[in-house]
């Protein structure tokens, strides 16, 4: 299968859809979520955003003439959504990270599994690579990243390590860079220590913060009020943003008030906590340990 969608039920259902209604689904990937939104429509339409080449044949596949494939980056939802006629929407959904399709294939150098160019980028049309920023970064840039993206402890000593080591001959392939990383790694977290590097490169490669960030803010504008939004996140700084835009409407500070004490923000949580996957889920899907699902209604 090309991807297999996390924790897919949950998610549909809190879309909350209506047959007649019109919803996004901005990481169309493989179509696993929007074929299941697609069944849930009698009148209504979906668009799909997607940058990566191969969900145009995913979505010439479904064959549903209700769906449109926007093949753009959802940090651009508001203007493409005009662009299509649909300035406004009732639903919309985000299944944030890497699709399985994307680590499996080797040449795009997302995972460590292979050895491969390090490359990382979700649009292959990006100008920035992985192998732009191991290579070009100073060691303070590199600090900063993987501190902040990949939650890594070590962080200084790491960058100074790289710069060290590209100084005799640059780093090319994932393999090049895992041969570096471990020498830093703790002992007997090797695995993970790779993991989290590596996803600090790839979302400085793809701006995904700032992505997620502009996003955000777009469905705030486009929802319609008593829409819902659905997001699905796979690390703590992903999940804190949405967290907090949906509860505070800001990314980070103090949540502001009116005159009446009560919250200025364009959503309300639908529940409290997180949704998470059930362990029969995560034993079929490793990649569902790590997601948290949460709902938003527009206010």
């Amino acid at each position: 299968m090309y991807h297999v969608p996390v924790l897919l039920n949950e998610s549909i259902e809190g879309l909350d859809i209506q047959p007649d209604k019109t919803y996004v689904d901005v990481t169309f990937g493989g179509g696993g979520h929007s074929s299941l939104i697609l069944q849930k429509l009698q009148g209504g339409k979906l668009l799909g955003f997607d940058q990566d080449p191969d969900a145009r044949q995913n979505a010439e596949q479904l064959g549903d003439a209700r769906l449109k494939l926007i093949e753009a980056n959802f940090r651009y939802l508001k203007k493409y959504l005009k662009l299509y006629q649909a300035p406004k929407v009732d639903g919309i959904l985000a299944d944030l990270g890497i699709s399985s399709h994307q680590i499996d294939q080797a040449e795009r150098g997302f995972s460590i599994r292979w050895d491969a160019k390090l490359d990382m980028r979700m649009d292959q049309s990006g100008s920035t690579t992985a192998r732009d920023i191991v290579n070009g970064y100073d060691e303070k840039q590199l600090a900063a990243i993987f501190r902040s993206f990949g939650e890594v402890k070590n962080a200084w000593p790491l960058a100074k390590g790289i710069v060290r080591a590209r100084a005799t001959s640059s780093i090319e392939t994932t393999g090049e860079l895992v041969k570096v990383l471990d020498k830093f790694a703790p002992k007997g977290k090797e695995f993970k220590y790779q993991a989290q590097v590596f996803q600090a490169l790839r979302i400085e490669v793809n701006e995904e913060i700032e992505v997620l960030k502009e996003f955000l803010e777009g469905c705030a504008e486009v929802l319609n009020k008593g829409g819902r939004l659905v997001v699905i996140s796979y690390h703590s700084l992903e999940d804190r943003l949405v967290k907090n835009f949906m509860k505070h409407g800001k990314f980070e500070g103090e949540p502001e008030k009116d005159l009446y004490g009560n919250l200025i923000r364009p959503f309300k949580p639908i529940q409290n906590k997180p949704i998470t996957a059930p362990p029969e889920e995560i034993s079929r899907n490793n990649r569902a340990r790590s997601a948290k699902l949460r709902i938003a209604e527009k206010i």
